[in-house]
């Protein structure tokens, strides 16, 4: 199991919704969600064989900020 961690622009609970909905209707394994009360607006995604190029490919694509963090 991999985990990636990436600071994210997302500050509304409906944008929120609406990139992990994209997100897992892409990838139906992966457990993702969000720490919108953290300063980063964390987004955590958990699953096998995880990609974190391809996270932030979807969530870039969708108009939003998303870099991994170390």
């Amino acid at each position: 199991m991999v985990v990636e961690v990436f600071k994210t622009n997302v500050h509304k609970e409906a944008d929120k919704n609406y990139v992990i909905a994209v997100i897992q209707s892409q990838f139906p394994h992966y457990k993702v969600n969000f720490d919108l009360e953290d300063c980063d607006k964390i987004l955590r995604v958990e699953g096998v064989e995880l990609e974190a190029k391809n996270i932030i490919d979807y969530v870039n694509c969708l108009g939003y900020l998303c870099i991994a963090l170390e």
